[in-house]
């Protein structure tokens, strides 16, 4: 369900349309972005873009169809070979593995950019998270704290890529 798309200014609109569909449905798992990050949605893609052209960052989208955005999944690309990977699904795809997915296809990505090492870090209470990274061959490795995670405490995990 859905493609794979590198992040470009034309996923603009239904990126934020993304965002706003499903800030309620974010918040049960995840810290709220807070109304700044609406405010200043287009300052931020800028942004994105910015980092991702100068190598700092590799940022997707996992599109329908329809050109509606299922999920974000994003990689901050780090010194010596390590990345974190940050994502997040709509609701209306929740539970029918597109996370999973799509996880296991950033992840070959990641590889083939040189990424040695994989990290990422949810919250306790997301469960649906832990799953889908431990299903793509992730490993606990320790606490994040609310630095780490909006607020929120957690579980840091990662995953070796160099066998990719």
């Amino acid at each position: 369900m859905g493609e794979l798309e590198l992040l470009r200014a034309d996923h603009a609109d239904a990126v934020l349309d993304f965002e706003l569909e499903n800030r309620g449905y974010f918040a049960t798992s995840i810290s709220d972005r807070g109304d700044d990050y609406f405010e200043h949605f287009s300052d931020r893609h800028a942004a994105m873009l910015a980092d991702q052209d100068a190598g700092r960052g590799a940022y997707y989208v996992l599109a329908d169809d329809d050109g509606s955005i299922l999920g974000r999944f994003n990689l901050l690309l780090g010194d010596e070979g390590v990345a974190t990977l940050g994502y997040r699904v709509a609701g209306r795809a929740a539970g029918r593995g597109v996370a999973t997915a799509a996880v296991g296809e950033i992840c070959a990505l990641a590889a083939h950019q040189g990424v040695r090492t994989l990290r990422a870090a949810t919250s306790y209470s997301n469960l649906a998270s832990q799953r889908v990274l431990l299903n793509n061959g992730f490993r606990p490795v320790g606490p994040a704290g609310p630095e780490d995670l909006g607020g929120k405490t957690g579980k840091w995990y990662e995953r070796d890529l160099l066998d990719e």
